[in-house]
């Protein structure tokens, strides 16, 4: 049969789940039996390639041989979706750039990597004296010193302010 050829009737029903990354989820509704598949490929003409949960559909389904599928979709409202807050970066009145803090530092001291991750772009330092408080490191501090990158238990020299959350190196150097 011919996709024109389907018999499509009008259906509402609300987003139960969808998967973006595997392209499709499915629609309750009152007004079928079963579940309705939704493809992305229905949700082209909308600017979309998701639906969130809770989003109120109204489509054309046709019946298929593994049940009901959304062959196109009329509206979507959003007004009862259930939408996931993005994540929320910092704002830069929260963030503390190390390097404002110099003034406020200390003497340079003998401190050791604990662990740096550079895709992260932070990590851990700790004073040799024993104090096992951790100190914060920012890959910006690092670059400034002029080191490309950090190893565990690599030795090094820094400078430490209070920040916001404890310790912070703002300046840091080889030994």
């Amino acid at each position: 049969m011919r996709p024109e050829d389907e018999a499509l009737v009008k259906l509402t029903g609300t987003v139960k789940w969808f998967d973006a990354t595997r392209g499709f989820g499915f629609l309750v509704s009152d007004q079928a039996k079963g579940d309705i598949l939704v493809h992305f490929s229905v949700l082209k003409e909308h600017d979309r390639r998701s639906l969130p949960e809770g989003a109120i559909v109204e489509c054309l389904v046709a019946e298929q041989e593994r049940g009901l599928q959304a062959r196109k979709v009329l509206s979507v409202d959003l007004s009862q979706a259930v939408i996931p807050e993005p994540p929320r970066l910092p704002s830069s009145t929260e963030r503390v750039d190390p390097s404002a803090l110099l003034d406020d530092a200390g003497a340079f001291e003998p401190v050791r990597v604990k662990w740096f991750n550079r895709l992260k772009g932070y990590g851990f330092l700790v004073r040799e004296t024993g104090d096992d408080q951790d100190i914060f490191i920012h890959m910006e501090t690092v670059r400034r010193g002029g080191l490309g990158d950090l190893s565990p238990d690599q030795p090094l020299r820094a400078r430490i302010a209070s920040g916001k959350k404890g310790p912070l190196a703002v300046e840091v150097e080889h030994i």
